[in-house]
């Protein structure tokens, strides 16, 4: 420890911004500001209505950052030269980029001396773009990572510095995966920036385009359910769109039922799908059967499924839509 201590004593501190929103950003910041870098400001989202309130509530970067009594911006976006003009001001060594949410232009991109390096939740170029987390479940890959780029004027395109797998369990829930790979990325930051410091050369690679594709953001009225699909995909679904933008299903009455946990079955069934078995198994497409463990009737609290049918919520022959 000792020897790891006057090691980063004997590397100058760099001069860093750092930008993103969201918790997975969370654990990349901590462990800036944990090191002896100099963290000149910190770039999140403006906060956002939430809640039943619509209260305007910060980000959690935001919320971090303050707390340590750091500098925080919260431009719309870049389009004004003022905020361009501001960024080139800090004269930073560095911009570390963890799911901020904008896109930036290549005055920002260029302005640091070592440009901007993202911290991107996939192995690229597999799930450019904004869900990359979500994408990968929801797909049935059976790995994913974190890349370092270097970031240029393409959505995730840039050069990779280095690459870390991380294996997608047939079980794994997406919060389990997200706290994985925001644990990793803040590794593999300290990592790059202690061999940056240390004046080490640092190598990067183009990326292939074979193999490339887009993980888009996901939108609410993904979440709805299609029983014709087999259930796989449906459990698969389950676990990639807990708790945003959840799942859901609609009963015989028309009320609305959130889908909170399921299991794959290895029963068959011909029935219809999206028609209600016994002990919460729902007939699916190819015959294939889910088995539903944890759900929310409308305007209810969250059941395991046997109450749910007790209390008449689920029926017997119901056909879900």
């Amino acid at each position: 420890m000792a020897d790891q201590a006057d090691h980063k004593e004997n590397q100058a501190p760099l001069r860093i911004a750092f930008m993103g929103t969201p918790d997975f950003s969370v654990p990349a910041l901590q462990s800036l500001l944990n090191s002896h870098h100099n963290i000149v400001c910190v770039y999140t989202q403006p906060p956002r209505p939430k809640g039943r309130g619509k209260k305007l509530t910060p980000s959690a970067i935001h919320d971090l950052a303050n707390s340590a009594d750091i500098d925080v911006r919260t431009p719309i976006n870049f389009k004004s030269h003022k905020d361009i003009h501001d960024f080139e001001k800090l004269e930073l060594d560095i911009a570390i980029v963890a799911a901020y949410g904008l896109i930036l232009p290549k005055e920002i991109v260029n302005a640091p001396r070592y440009g901007c390096v993202n911290i991107h939740a996939s192995l690229l170029p597999r799930w450019r773009g904004a869900a990359p987390i979500h994408r990968a479940l929801l797909e049935g890959d059976s790995e994913t990572g974190i890349t370092l780029m270097q970031m240029d004027e393409g959505l995730d395109t840039g050069d990779i510095i280095a690459m870390e797998k991380v294996m997608i369990t047939p079980s794994m829930k997406l919060a389990e995966l997200h706290d994985s790979l925001a644990e990793l990325g803040s590794n593999m930051l300290q990592s790059f920036l202690n061999d940056l410091a240390a004046g080490k050369e640092i190598s990067r690679r183009p990326q292939p385009e074979e193999g490339a594709c887009y993980a888009s953001m996901l939108k609410k009225s993904e979440g709805a359910i299609d029983w014709s699909q087999s259930s796989d995909q449906i459990e698969r679904k389950v676990r990639a769109f807990n708790p945003w933008p959840g799942t859901w299903t609609h009963n015989s009455d028309g009320k609305r039922i959130k889908i909170i946990e399921a299991n794959l079955s290895s029963e068959m069934s011909q029935s219809f799908p999206g028609t209600t078995l016994e002990n919460g198994m729902i007939a699916c497409g190819d015959n294939t059967v889910l088995e539903l463990k944890t759900i929310q009737p409308e305007n209810k609290n969250v059941m395991d499924v046997q109450a749910a049918m007790n209390g008449g919520y689920l029926n017997l022959g119901d056909i879900l839509q």
